[in-house]
């Protein structure tokens, strides 16, 4: 393996190990009795500071040499309220359900892009997209355990996980495809200020009587690191190394993650079947990228 590839890969992974451990850390939040607003505000307006900071002071990357286009900007902050949407939906999913359930309800913004790739396209997933859409599914009734937890899973925790998967499906779709002659940094602070706006935008109007200010200090920093800083930074260095096929692989690494972090942090009950369901989606998931693995292997 090239060395800029294993670094590439090393990257990738760190920084899907920082999205893994954001729930578990809202989760540990909430039981120290943050409220979701009070952890979100602080979470984004923090990685918003910081990313501006580094914004400004960042040279300019001589790999990205044409023009910001007029509207790009603007398009970006349009683009990134879908990121804040994400945020609150997912946060509001842990406040309901357990870490596990709602890491495995947010990956289905896999199956999901699928279908909005088909109706942009117009054009039907191919067999081996379809048979993993199909897997996923099925992985998903597993790893939620949704038989035996049929009625004990509250409907709203399963209604804002999926809503997460919508809106994280939006945000993928927009950052692939707007600005891609911007600097990363650059175009992770245009689209946070997007993010950051409509979390601000949602949480005024239940806005805590007396908002706890500690929890910028005790939560906010290290989510605002491992949720809005690290990842979009360390993504967009590791995978122009890595491939779309090998990275989205190594992204997906982030569900094993967070439902270990979640049992051994939280103590969650997580049994054999829903190992069984993270298996068949994680598997899903090379098959969806074994294409696009196979051409990049074959420049290594």
């Amino acid at each position: 393996m090239r060395t800029g590839m294993l670094k590439g890969v090393l990257l990738v992974i760190t920084g899907a190990v920082c999205y893994a451990v954001l729930a578990t850390l809202v989760r540990l939040a909430y039981n120290e009795g943050y409220t979701t607003t009070e952890v979100i505000v602080a979470q984004y307006t923090l990685g918003l500071l910081a990313l501006g900071i580094i914004t400004l002071f960042k040279s300019s990357n001589r790999q990205y040499t044409a023009p910001v286009q007029k509207y790009d900007r603007l398009k970006l902050v349009i683009g990134g309220t879908a990121y804040g949407l994400t945020g609150t939906c997912y946060y509001m999913a842990v406040k309901y359900i357990p870490v596990s359930v709602c890491v495995v309800l947010l990956m289905q913004t896999i199956w999901m892009g699928i279908v909005l790739e088909a109706l942009l396209t117009r054009r039907w997933p191919s067999k081996s997209k379809f048979l993993a859409m199909l897997i996923i599914l099925g992985g998903t009734l597993l790893a939620t355990n949704a038989i035996n937890n049929s009625g004990k899973l509250d409907i709203r925790g399963i209604l804002w996980g999926l809503a997460s998967a919508v809106t994280y499906t939006i945000m993928l779709f927009v950052s692939n495809r707007i600005a891609l002659q911007m600097p990363p940094q650059q175009k992770s602070y245009w689209t946070l200020l997007g993010a950051t706006t409509l979390v601000l935008l949602i949480a005024i109007p239940q806005w805590p009587a007396s908002f706890q200010i500690s929890v910028f200090w005790k939560w906010g920093l290290l989510l605002a690191m491992f949720g809005t800083i690290l990842p979009p930074l360390l993504f967009s260095v590791g995978m122009p190394r890595t491939g779309i096929g090998l990275g989205s692989i190594i992204i997906s690494i982030e569900i094993p993650v967070s439902v270990s972090m979640a049992y051994i942090l939280l103590h969650e009950q997580v049994l054999a079947i829903q190992w069984l369901g993270i298996a068949l989606i994680l598997a899903a998931i090379v098959l969806i990228n074994l294409n696009a693995l196979r051409k990049e292997l074959k420049t290594v």
